[in-house]
């Protein structure tokens, strides 16, 4: 498989890994004393995840157009997002006294206890950021070997200009 469809591949698995993570129960609380029961998806527990995914996609897109140099950078841009991402997953856990902040009825002032238990979205969250640091590691690595997107769109310096409205002429695309 070619480097720029794995990165492709990375970067598209991360963006559906990290906007599930968005989505996905975070976290959920029981204030007990027979309230209901109130769940937190990852973008109310924290935005990161799926704002750092769309911005990956978007330095990835920018990296087709990019010369090797810049392909590299933004190489190192899409890893250190992966690795933030993966850090969001890791250290986010929200406390009793955080989520009091998010839905009042689960403050201190309410209720005595409030029994936490975590989701599944920042599993997601961790996977999306592993490919994510995957994508961003494979373009710093294999940068030199892509093949640049107005590359196939150049005409043969070699070629004048009147060879090239012959090849035209002929029924031939001087831009093959």
């Amino acid at each position: 498989m070619k480097p720029q469809r794995l990165v492709d591949l990375c970067a598209l698995l991360a963006l559906a890994l990290l906007a599930l993570s968005a989505y996905l129960t975070w976290s959920s609380a029981d204030p007990g004393s027979a309230r209901p029961k109130v769940d937190f998806n990852g973008y109310t527990v924290t935005k990161a995840p799926l704002t750092l995914a769309l911005a990956a996609v978007v330095a990835i897109v920018v990296t087709k157009l990019a010369g090797t140099a810049l392909r590299r950078v933004l190489g190192v841009v899409v890893l250190l997002m992966g690795v933030a991402a993966i850090g969001v997953a890791l250290n986010v856990r929200p406390d009793a006294n955080e989520l009091g902040r998010i839905r009042p009825e689960l403050s201190q002032a309410v209720t005595d206890h409030v029994s936490l238990t975590g989701g599944p979205a920042p599993w997601f969250a961790l996977a999306g950021g592993v490919a994510l640091a995957a994508a961003g590691l494979i373009t710093v690595l294999t940068a030199h070997q892509w093949r640049r997107a107005t590359a196939r769109y150049e005409r043969d310096p070699a070629a004048a200009p009147a060879d090239q409205w012959k090849a035209i002429d002929a029924g031939e695309d001087p831009t093959l």
